[in-house]
C-alpha cells in the first residue's frame, strides 16, 4: 500500500534537527525500499523545516509506524506529532519512481 506521511517538528527544535540529520539522511538511505520519497517542509526555502513528507510504500501502517519510530530524528525528540494517510497516485499509468 501506498502512504504519505506528515510530521510536525517541534518549535524551536533546529539545532536537534541539525544536529541528527546525517543520521537521518543515512536511515532514509537505509529504508530506501519503504521510503523512496522524503523531505523537509518549510513556509520559505531559507527557514528552519517544519517538518517533513514522506510518500511509502509499506504493508499497513502498523508496519510503517513502526519503522518511523526508528527514525533519528523520531528517537532525538524532534518530532511533534505525524500523521500516516493511505495515498493513491491520480494518474497510475505515469512512470514515475512510486
Amino acid at each position: 500500500m501506498l502512504f504519505a506521511v506528515i510530521f510536525t517538528d517541534k518549535p524551536n527544535h533546529g539545532a536537534v534537527r541539525a544536529a541528527n540529520l546525517q543520521a537521518h539522511i543515512d536511515w532514509l538511505e537505509q529504508n530506501r525500499e519503504v521510503i523512496p520519497i522524503g523531505g523537509s517542509l518549510r513556509v520559505e526555502p531559507s527557514q528552519v523545516p517544519k517538518g517533513g513528507l514522506w510518500i511509502a510504500q509499506a504493508e499497513s501502517k502498523e508496519q510503517l509506524e513502526a519503522l518511523l519510530k526508528t527514525d533519528p530524528f523520531y528517537v532525538a525528540g524532534l518530532r511533534q506529532s505525524y500523521e500516516i494517510l493511505h495515498w493513491s497516485k491520480a494518474n497510475a499509468g505515469r512512470k514515475v519512481q512510486i
